[in-house]
């Protein structure tokens, strides 16, 4: 029962951090975590799913609520966006172990194919601009937000042992 409920309240911390960097990002620097070409900071979030399985639930439901409360965000985001974060984040948990010279590098490029794939199309749908250019813009933000935000999180909370003491 304490194992369900530390899982538990992992997920919801996991989902409001989330939802605050997300709306932080859009504050800061307006439309950046919302377009075609999107860098949101809070996708390095995925990271987490390597430490714990609350992570896929939790950074779901945390997309989730944040395209619901979005005004910029359109109606098949609230599907397809939660979609993808989850694909990514359960496709994380179950490579996490599978490592490049110590680092998750596949792990790490999973939540690009996953957006990339599923966000691209929805963007087809509204904005056109072509499947596969759209596909790639968002691939590219989430493998740049995987490998730098991502990796310093990956790193920090690995080389401190916050890893153990947070999540094991």
């Amino acid at each position: 029962m304490q194992k369900k409920s530390r899982l538990l309240a992992h997920g919801a911390m996991m989902a409001a951090l989330y939802v605050a960097l997300t709306y932080l990002q859009n504050i800061l620097i307006p439309n950046s975590a919302s377009f075609a070409i999107q860098f949101r900071a809070s996708e390095a979030l995925c990271v987490l799913a390597l430490f714990t399985p609350a992570a896929i639930p939790g950074l779901t439901i945390g997309c989730l609520l944040f395209n619901i409360s979005f005004a910029g965000a359109l109606p098949l985001d609230f599907l397809v966006g939660s979609l993808a974060t989850l694909l990514a984040t359960a496709g994380m948990y179950a490579f996490r172990n599978v490592k490049l010279k110590g680092y998750p590098l596949l792990a790490m490029v999973l939540p690009a194919i996953s957006n990339g794939l599923l966000v691209g199309w929805e963007l087809s749908v509204y904005i056109g601009g072509g499947f596969w250019l759209n596909a790639l813009y968002v691939a590219i933000g989430e493998v740049a937000v995987l490998l730098t935000l991502g990796t310093a999180l990956y790193y920090a909370l690995r080389t401190r042992g916050l890893d153990k003491r947070l999540f094991g």
